[in-house]
């Protein structure tokens, strides 16, 4: 059995081989080094993916590395291979695996809460062309999934597809403003997945969300 390795120690340079199942091929081996060290704020703004601390790669990454392993030359998972950014789909772009120790927390050291909300970090720039206070402050609400605690809530997500910032969006939808009275924004986000996180089931969750120029309240009590 594979040890997950503390991803903290792990520094830009270090090579790294990551196993998976490119395009079906099971049982592959690809073998690269890491790139960088990505934050929350560079890979919610660039790609849309779950807030956290990311590696970035240059090992080969494929449809079917998604969720695979990635080991340090001393056997240890010190990732979980989570996108590839490119422009063709191939392997010829930027690979982002999520550290060991951020998988660690979510999955093991804290209480796990699933909203059922796929959305866009509102930036500043955004939140200008948008048009829509205050600046850094909220996430553009993209598709909702269908009996979600989102969904129960009311929230709804967009309807016109457009690209923006660079990125294919759908607009139109709900922008969460706060969670239990904290602003929605990057620095707050884990303190949000906390105070949530801390509720007993039963407990009302309260969001404020923009919706047609139109700040409303909504709530629901939190699923087992």
């Amino acid at each position: 059995m594979a040890k997950l390795g503390d991803s903290d120690k792990t520094e830009v340079g270090d090579q790294v081989f990551i196993v998976g199942a490119p395009h079906g091929i099971s049982h592959t081996l690809t073998v690269g080094y890491i790139s960088g060290r990505r934050q929350s704020n560079f890979m919610y703004s660039y790609s849309g993916l779950s807030l956290g601390e990311f590696f970035q790669t240059d090992a080969a990454i494929n449809q079917g590395n998604s969720g695979g392993p990635m080991f340090n030359m001393a056997g240890e998972i010190v990732g979980i291979v989570s996108a590839m950014v490119s422009k063709s789909g191939g392997s010829e772009g930027l690979g982002f695996v999520a550290t060991s120790n951020m998988a660690r927390q979510l999955l093991l050291e804290r209480r796990p809460f699933w909203s059922g909300v796929a959305g866009h970090f509102i930036t500043k720039e955004s939140a200008r062309i948008l048009n829509v206070p205050p600046p850094g402050v909220g996430m553009l609400v993209q598709y909702v999934a269908k009996n979600s605690p989102a969904a129960q809530m009311g929230i709804r997500g967009g309807t016109t597809k457009a690209t923006f910032e660079g990125e294919n969006v759908v607009l139109r939808g709900d922008i969460v403003l706060a969670v239990q009275g904290i602003p929605w924004s990057i620095k707050n986000y884990e303190k949000i997945q906390e105070v949530v996180g801390r509720l007993n089931p039963g407990d009302l969750v309260n969001v404020k969300i923009l919706r047609g120029g139109e700040q409303l309240e909504l709530s629901s009590r939190k699923n087992p």
